[in-house]
């Protein structure tokens, strides 16, 4: 369990800030940029949540909030830090793992069973909860550009990269079901203003 006592330490002011290992980063690093988009994209869903009226999806979205925390406790530890194996979670490591991933297309698979098949792109809108939604999964998208960003210099662990990636497929889907399964989707109109 986490206790914080003081929110405020100072140790930042230099412009840098810890991991899970105690080693410090400068606070424009590459893995920290990451850690800064999961935490906006979380932040982006929470609000989407308010939408959701505490209905149907409410459990699901706050379990895949509480993921995300999981996926920034993942990304602050880098690999081999704290006797860690690889990216396999231990007592001392939590990591993303193939469950995660799985329970996400499950959820995606369940909620586009209902769905007529797509014929156009839609355009980010309709209901007030999709479009909601949309703004979370363009969060998600930008966290994973990050994560993506960072895995190129550095190791990071896959299953986090298919949590994010799958991610904004269940956003993209979640906002279809909340626009009437679809029916109310705006659809694009390539060239409809020239």
């Amino acid at each position: 369990m986490v206790k914080l006592n003081k929110i405020y330490t100072r140790t930042g002011d230099d412009g840098s800030t810890g991991l899970v290992d105690g080693s410090r980063v400068d606070k424009h690093a590459a893995r920290i940029e990451a850690i800064g988009a999961v935490d906006e994209a979380n932040s982006a869903l929470g609000l989407a949540a308010i939408s959701l009226q505490g209905g149907a999806y409410a459990d699901p979205v706050e379990r895949i909030q509480n993921d995300l925390f999981d996926l920034g406790a993942d990304l602050a530890t880098p690999l081999g830090d704290i006797g860690g194996n690889d990216f396999e979670p231990s007592e001392m490591v939590l990591r993303v793992v193939a469950s995660q991933v799985d329970w996400l297309e499950d959820a995606i698979d369940s909620l586009n069973e209902n769905l007529a098949p797509l014929t156009s792109f839609v355009l980010p809108g309709g209901s007030e909860a999709a479009a909601r939604m949309h703004i979370a999964r363009a969060s998600v998208r930008r966290a994973e550009r990050s994560m993506t960003q960072l895995a190129a210099a550095e190791p990071v662990n896959p299953n986090a990269l298919a949590y994010i990636n799958r991610l904004s497929d269940y956003l993209f889907v979640l906002a279809r079901v909340l626009n009437d399964n679809g029916a109310a989707d705006v659809k694009w109109v390539p060239g409809a203003s020239r």
